[in-house]
């Protein structure tokens, strides 16, 4: 196996394409919680750093917990210390602080948004801000309707009009658990926010393999041609966890790796790699071309839903010399518990492009690694010349998107081998982002921030879609309801899932790619 050479590329994030950002408060819906201290000042703190928020911003918490301004700064530098991708600088992390402030509410509470909005305006005053608000609900979506509300009734929330500031709202993930109730979700936001406000966040969306892949597809005259049912034998989509759930087991019990990951991740990916060239990158036209791909889904119904998806529960057992207690035993979990941690499941989009091609999509809690990636795999050559060796075929190509741990892309060829005799060899021409491009890929958080700052919808999942999502997804999670299983297949922590996932794929001829 050989890699290439590649030169090292600088580009300061200065020299980025970027469309103006303007003056905003954001206002975040559990400000005292994990996502805003791991995820969201972090990723605003680091965009600060690469000189690309707005010249004037003010960022406002609203949490339960009893803090001052000061105390939330020191939680938050503490966050940022751990956290950061970008090393914590005191004169930078100081005048950052100075735009940060914090309110102690109940988001079910109607008199917190008197208070929310006295205290915004008083913040937009000192520093001058126009009035344009993002709010962002890092909450549970049953707090989903009680915020919009109050929101509306305190005038926090504008419709879009010409000259007046803009309100736009982040939903974080899980819109629902099925397709009734994100349709509950997408009804409450939509009663008071415009489609072109609301921004369905999904973090994936946000990481640079995943932004490449349409870049790969589109600016390279190489695979387009070949990106069809002609030519690619099959595609992987991979998304391996090494932890159990821990202190999520709760969550997870009333979630599972279906509505956890299948949903959202890994069908948006999907997506990218299917769709049709879009005409243009307007972010209507973008999600246009993801919903068909959603819309050409075959089905999986009650007679078929053995055939085309495993579901398991990993066993006792270690991770990276760490032990695991099994998924039943973890604090929070039924006994006779019949939610999945593992699930693989075989979909075809039915379509021209993609007519017979199997598209293979696994995700799994305590497997060995933590690793993401999407890998077409291409069809074999003809049984001649250098793979004419029935009982020695040539490996065949396959083109894998890295996506975690180390973002990047391979292409694996057959070359030959130096020498006298003709010999050939697999190998893989590589890149890694941070190697060629000269500095670490923006955190996704700090990516999808920005864009809804100016308004860049693209990378956010529109209504429909969501839906769309739901409604095959809902379908399986019926279908297993009907089958009445009571103990799911099991496999072992640390091992790359149950033997019924290998037969998935290898009843038709292929195997899982080792990450």
């Amino acid at each position: 196996m050989a890699s290439t050479n590649t030169q090292r590329i600088d580009i300061s994030p200065a020299q980025e394409q970027l469309p103006p950002v303007e003056p905003c408060t954001l206002v975040i819906f559990g400000g005292s919680g994990d996502l805003a201290r791991r995820r969201l000042i972090p990723a605003l703190y680091n965009l600060l750093l690469d000189g690309l928020l707005p010249t004037n911003y003010a960022v406002l918490g609203l949490g339960r917990t009893t803090m001052t301004d000061e105390e939330y700064r020191d939680t938050l530098r503490q966050g940022l210390q751990k956290f950061s991708r970008q090393a914590l600088d005191e004169a930078r992390w100081s005048a950052f602080s100075q735009h940060i402030f914090y309110l102690v509410g109940d988001n079910d509470a109607p008199e917190t948004y008197a208070s929310l909005k006295a205290r915004a305006e008083e913040i937009e005053r000192r520093f001058g801000l126009p009035g344009n608000r993002i709010f962002y609900l890092s909450i549970p979506p049953s707090s989903f309707a009680a915020v919009c509300e109050g929101l509306d009734k305190a005038g926090l929330a504008a419709r879009p009009a010409p000259n007046r500031p803009y309100s736009r709202i982040i939903v974080e993930k899980p819109v629902g658990r099925d397709l009734a109730s994100a349709r509950a979700i997408n009804e409450v936001t939509g009663r008071v926010f415009d489609e072109s406000q609301i921004f369905r966040i999904d973090h994936y969306l946000g990481k640079e393999t995943v932004q490449n892949l349409m870049v790969v597809r589109f600016a390279n005259s190489l695979f387009e041609p070949i990106w069809n049912h002609k030519y690619v034998d099959h595609v992987q989509i991979t998304v391996s966890e090494a932890e159990g759930v821990g202190t999520r087991a709760t969550y997870y019990e009333e979630a599972g790796a279906l509505r956890d990951m299948i949903q959202n991740h890994l069908l948006q990916l999907l997506c990218l790699v299917a769709m049709e060239p879009p005409y243009s990158l307007d972010p209507d036209v973008v999600r246009n071309a993801k919903m068909e791909v959603l819309r050409c889904l075959r089905p999986i119904t009650t007679k078929d839903v053995e055939k085309f998806t495993v579901r398991a529960q990993y066993t006792e057992g270690t991770a990276h010399g760490a032990p695991i207690p099994g998924y039943r035993r973890e604090k929070g979990v039924k006994p006779d518990s019949t939610t999945e941690t593992y699930v693989a499941v075989k979909c075809f989009v039915e379509n021209w492009r993609w007519s017979r091609v199997p598209f293979y999509l696994r995700t799994g809690k305590a497997l060995p690694s933590r690793a993401s990636e999407v890998a077409v795999q291409f069809k074999e050559i003809p049984q001649i010349l250098f793979n004419a060796n029935a009982q020695a075929p040539q490996p065949p190509n396959v083109l894998a998107l890295k996506i975690q741990p180390e973002e990047g892309l391979s292409l694996r060829i057959v070359s030959r081998v130096p020498g006298t005799r003709t010999q050939t060899h697999p190998v893989e021409m590589s890149f890694k982002y941070g190697e060629v491009f000269g500095r670490p890929s923006p955190e996704a958080y700090e990516r999808l921030l920005l864009d809804v700052m100016v308004g860049d919808a693209s990378r956010f999942m529109r209504r429909d879609a969501v839906e769309a999502s739901w409604a095959w997804i809902t379908q399986i999670l019926e279908a297993w309801d009907k089958s009445g299983q009571r103990w799911l297949p099991e496999y072992q922590a640390g091992t790359w899932g149950p033997v019924e996932a290998d037969r998935l794929i290898q009843n038709d001829g292929r195997t899982w790619r080792v990450l």
